[in-house]
């Protein structure tokens, strides 16, 4: 098994980093706009290039402002893997580091994503630090 790994600071609280991962209104702001939640169950579904993509993520823990990890439960590459983001706060800083783990293989896609993952990661800080780059992926196409 294959994992995606990163690690970044953030100048902001926790608690103001841990809607951001733990929710789809959370991911809209970041990773695509186009994400729905189901409340009563908390699956959240983000969705890519009006629904020809979607991915359907189970929540497994949620910990309140420490950890969040998603089951992935579509997608041909992505159903099987987990979506872990991990946040450890210091003098008002949050550490984030996220896995993408259990890919079954290290392959294009795997890598494309990889990259894909680290510019997420520029845009979750981003939002968290209160900046405006908005979701990478629009409703429709791909972000600028």
């Amino acid at each position: 098994m294959a994992d995606i790994r990163h690690s970044i600071s953030i100048d902001a609280r926790r608690e103001r980093v841990f809607p951001l991962i733990a929710s789809g209104s959370g991911c809209a702001r970041w990773w695509t706009a186009d994400a729905l939640e189901d409340y009563s169950t908390g699956i959240i579904e983000v969705v890519f290039c009006s629904r020809a993509t979607v991915y359907r993520l189970k929540p497994i823990q949620i910990s309140t402002s420490r950890t969040t990890e998603w089951l992935c439960q579509t997608g041909d590459e992505w159903t099987g893997t987990r979506l872990l983001f991990e946040l450890r706060e210091t003098s008002g800083k949050t550490e984030l580091r996220f896995t993408n783990a259990d890919w079954k293989a290290e392959t294009d896609y795997f890598l494309s994503c990889a990259k894909t993952w680290e510019d997420l990661m520029l845009r979750l800080k981003a939002a968290a630090d209160g900046g405006g780059l908005g979701p990478l992926f629009s409703k429709n196409v791909l972000g600028s």
